[in-house]
């Protein structure tokens, strides 16, 4: 059992994708599990490349006491660089100002990834028997594939601890082995790994991303080309394949198990039980509330909300918020005249927010939810303050919390040039980027027919963005809220920008070194 923590906020960070819903939907799924158990006071996702974003998801909370539980496989540059580096976090725990006018500061405590806990033997060992339930162990090798980079050596380290418990755990399995797509030893060469007659697959992933689904049935043999999403297709489903005189049981991404939910729980109980907590437990901050009271305390998001519900607010990008004999119905704005027609799919659960915003009405995946392409057709009734937040996030993720606590004074500006700063790894060099470069980079991301946001950020804090309409810059600090609609603020630059930039400074490189080996080589010409 694990224990409640009324007082508290759990922070679940995975890295999301651009191209495919199935990259996010596990931390999403393990967020709804952990949430409907009621052991914190709330409990977020976020995410590198998908929304809500890092620099904005502690935004999202109102607890003064937080968990964050990065949904990485192992220790290495996203868990030790990236995560830190978003969230602003300096160690283990981390104190950050109140988020709250005259609240007390927020306590930020940094948990271990989930796939270097322990309890993921047990999840990989329940993966196995499901996926090949009939399969004799002592006749059954078990490989637990990884990516494998050679970059960073704690990226093979999770999964060499685990294959090294479960052949001490007593298993049963003839072998266990490890295996990677571009390292040795490789998966593609599993046949020659083991001998023996049945062989059992588990991918060491988070999520059925384009490795599991795509990349590693191509390197075993199950198909001879990359095909479609797993999440339309039955790849995991044809066990077993019968390939090169073996049995083959290939299952989906460990981190797609309903039990993972369970070890993001555990890593936040180590923390607990290392002792981090033991001598603050007697100046550890208050609530800000019963829940009951966070409804009304205008302080809160919830209290928010409903102040800005009351004072006449109706509209959220493409949502048009409306009153009901019970609660709200919510619907497309373009659809306002046929709610209760009987036209429109109707949803009672804010769930159904995530899945009507995951994709455009040609089924395209949205991985920004503040693109101008939100669906029509559905509406949905919620009856409590607490449904009607929950759906708002799926829609626009952290743009309640960010509109909220930017009218209350409580979001510094930033620049761009700072965004790009602080950029690491494979982005470090998007910190070249130039003015004018920028300026055009914007202009063809940001504008209205891509994102309905409102930037609120500048080039180095005084350079507007020229080829913009002065409506997309918006709102000074602590402005009040329109009564009508609830602005979609950009507070910091986001990933479909800064992926963009790095292309923009690379290009300009090539271009510049090309340029210069021509004017050497002409050079050299002239000189014989």
């Amino acid at each position: 059992m694990h224990p409640v923590k009324p007082n508290s906020a759990l922070v679940i960070v995975g890295h999301g994708s651009t191209l495919n819903p199935d990259s996010s939907a596990p931390t999403l799924d393990h967020a709804e599990t952990i949430r409907k158990q009621g052991l914190f006071a709330e409990v977020v996702c976020a995410f590198w490349k998908e929304e809500p974003g890092m620099r904005e998801v502690l935004r999202m909370v109102d607890s003064p006491e937080i968990y964050v539980v990065p949904n990485f496989i192992s220790e290495g540059y996203f868990t030790q660089q990236v995560i830190p580096r978003e969230l602003d976090l300096e160690g283990r725990t981390t104190l950050l100002p109140a988020l709250t006018n005259g609240g007390p500061p927020r306590r930020v405590h940094y948990c271990d990834p989930v796939g270097v806990h322990p309890s993921m033997i047990r999840l990989l060992l329940a993966r196995a028997t499901e996926v090949a339930p009939d399969a004799p162990r002592a006749e059954s090798a078990l490989i637990i594939v990884g990516h494998g980079t050679g970059l960073n050596e704690n990226s093979t380290k999770a999964i060499k601890d685990a294959v090294e418990l479960i052949r001490q755990s007593g298993a049963g399995f003839a072998e266990v082995l490890d295996a990677y797509m571009e390292e040795a030893p490789l998966i593609a060469e599993w046949d020659t790994l083991t001998s023996a007659p049945n062989v059992i697959v588990v991918p060491f992933f988070i999520a059925d991303g384009l490795h599991s689904f795509q990349d590693i049935p191509v390197l075993l043999g199950i198909e001879e080309e990359i095909t479609a999403a797993a999440s339309r297709m039955s790849v995991f489903k044809q066990n077993p394949h019968s390939l090169r005189n073996r049995q083959l049981f290939y299952s989906s991404a460990i981190g797609t198990e309903p039990l993972l939910a369970e070890v993001i729980l555990d890593q936040v109980q180590v923390f607990d039980e290392a002792g981090s907590l033991t001598t603050q437990a007697a100046d550890a901050p208050s609530s800000p509330g019963s829940p009951t009271a966070a409804l009304t305390n205008p302080g809160t998001l919830a209290g928010g909300l409903a102040s800005w519900l009351d004072s006449g607010g109706r509209l959220m990008g493409e949502v048009v918020i409306l009153p009901a004999p019970v609660g709200w119905i919510l619907t497309h704005h373009l659809d306002e005249s046929l709610v209760g027609s009987g036209t429109l799919d109707a949803f009672d659960s804010p769930l159904a927010a995530r899945l009507i915003a995951r994709d455009d009405a040609a089924g395209e995946f949205r991985p920004l939810k503040t693109a101008p392409t939100l669906k029509r057709g559905w509406q949905l009734a919620l009856t409590t303050l607490p449904a009607l937040q929950e759906a708002l996030d799926s829609f626009y993720p952290a743009l309640l919390a960010n509109a909220l606590r930017h009218a209350a004074g409580l979001i510094p500006p930033r620049t761009l040039k700072e965004t790009l700063g602080r950029q690491t790894g494979m982005y470090r060099v998007t910190g070249l980027l130039r003015a004018d470069e920028a300026q055009l980079l914007v202009a063809k991301t940001c504008n209205d027919s891509n994102c309905l946001r409102k930037i609120l950020w500048s080039w180095d804090g005084a350079t507007s963005w020229e080829a913009l309409p002065p409506e997309k810059t918006c709102c000074p600090s602590g402005s009040v809220l329109t009564t009508d609609s609830l602005p979609l603020l950009c507070t910091d630059a986001c990933q479909l920008l800064i992926g963009p930039a790095r292309t923009v400074v690379k290009t300009r490189q090539k271009s510049e070194a090309d340029a210069a080996a021509l004017a050497a080589a002409a050079a050299a010409a002239a000189a014989c």
